[in-house]
C-alpha cells in the first residue's frame, strides 16, 4: 500500500532545466516511478544530451527548448500537452541559475534583474501556465527548487540577488499552494544546501569555499543531485497528499546552526 503512493503511472511530468543535474536527476526518479517525462531546456545541445541520455536508460520522454523566462513559450508548451489530451499533472520549476561573489553594492542593474528573471518570473509564468490545466482538472502537483539561501544568508560569498529570488521561490510556493488548494493542486518546494553540480564546479572560486561550507553543515558534506531528486520525487507523489505550502529542507542540516 505505501509504496504504491510512491507511483506516477498515470502522470505526465514537466521539468524544467531537465537536461542535466538536480533536473536531469528528478526525470530519472519521477521517470523510475512510472510517470510520462517532458523536459524543457533553453539550451539546446543540453537539452539534447539530457533527452538522449532519458531515452537510453528507457523513459518515455520528450523535449521541449524554451526559457523559462519567456511566459508566451511555457504558455504555448502547457496548452500544446493539452491539446493533445495529455496535460501536466507534475509540474518540477527546476530552472534556474545561480550567481555569488558580488557584494551589493556592486550588483549591477542587469545582474538583478536577469536573477529575478529566471528564478523567481520563470517559476511563476511556468506555475501559471500548467498550474491553469491543473486547477481546471482539479488535480496536480507543483514542486519547486529553492534553496537553503531563502531562508539564510550565505558564507563566505556575499549573493544578496540569489538569496533573495530564492525567498521569492519560497513564498509563491505558500501563497499558490493556498490559493489553489481548493482545487486539489498541491505547491511544495525543496531547500537544497551545495550540491555537487556542474553549476557550482564551473566557478573557480567555490574550489576555496567549500572547506568553510563544509564547516557549516553538521552532517559535513554537499549534497548529491540525487538526494534533492528523491525529496521531490516524494512531494510530487501520492505519499505526501497532506502536504501543500512546505518548504522542505534538504541541507544536510545547515540552517539548524
Amino acid at each position: 500500500m505505501y509504496l504504491d503512493r510512491f507511483r506516477l503511472d498515470k502522470d505526465l511530468a514537466v521539468i524544467t532545466g531537465g537536461g542535466r543535474g538536480i533536473g536531469l536527476a528528478t526525470a530519472e526518479a519521477i521517470g523510475d516511478a512510472g510517470a510520462r517525462l517532458v523536459i524543457i531546456e533553453a539550451n539546446e545541445a543540453v537539452g539534447k544530451e539530457g533527452h538522449a541520455h532519458l531515452k537510453a536508460k528507457g523513459y518515455d520522454v520528450e523535449l521541449f527548448q524554451g526559457d523559462v523566462t519567456s511566459s508566451t513559450r511555457m504558455t504555448e508548451i502547457a496548452d500544446e500537452l493539452a491539446a493533445r489530451g495529455s496535460a501536466a499533472t507534475i509540474l518540477v520549476n527546476n530552472a534556474g541559475i545561480g550567481e555569488s561573489g558580488v557584494p551589493s553594492e556592486a550588483v549591477t542593474d542587469e545582474q538583478w534583474l536577469r536573477m529575478m528573471d529566471v528564478n523567481v518570473n520563470g517559476v511563476f509564468w511556468c506555475s501559471r501556465a500548467f498550474g491553469r490545466h491543473m486547477v481546471a482538472a482539479r488535480h496536480g502537483a507543483i514542486v519547486n527548487v529553492g534553496s537553503m539561501s531563502g531562508t539564510i544568508a550565505n558564507r563566505p560569498q556575499p549573493q544578496t540577488p540569489y538569496n533573495v529570488s530564492k525567498a521569492a521561490v519560497h513564498h509563491i510556493t505558500r501563497s499558490m499552494a493556498a490559493e489553489w488548494a481548493q482545487y486539489k493542486v498541491r505547491i511544495n518546494a525543496v531547500a537544497p544546501t551545495y550540491i555537487e553540480t556542474p553549476m557550482v564546479h564551473a566557478n573557480p572560486l567555490n574550489k576555496d569555499r567549500i572547506p568553510g561550507w563544509l564547516a557549516d553543515t553538521p552532517m559535513g558534506r554537499m549534497g548529491q543531485v540525487h538526494e534533492v531528486a528523491s525529496a521531490i520525487l516524494f512531494l510530487a507523489s501520492d505519499a505526501a497528499s497532506l502536504m501543500t505550502g512546505a518548504v522542505m529542507p534538504v541541507d544536510g542540516g545547515y540552517i539548524c546552526w
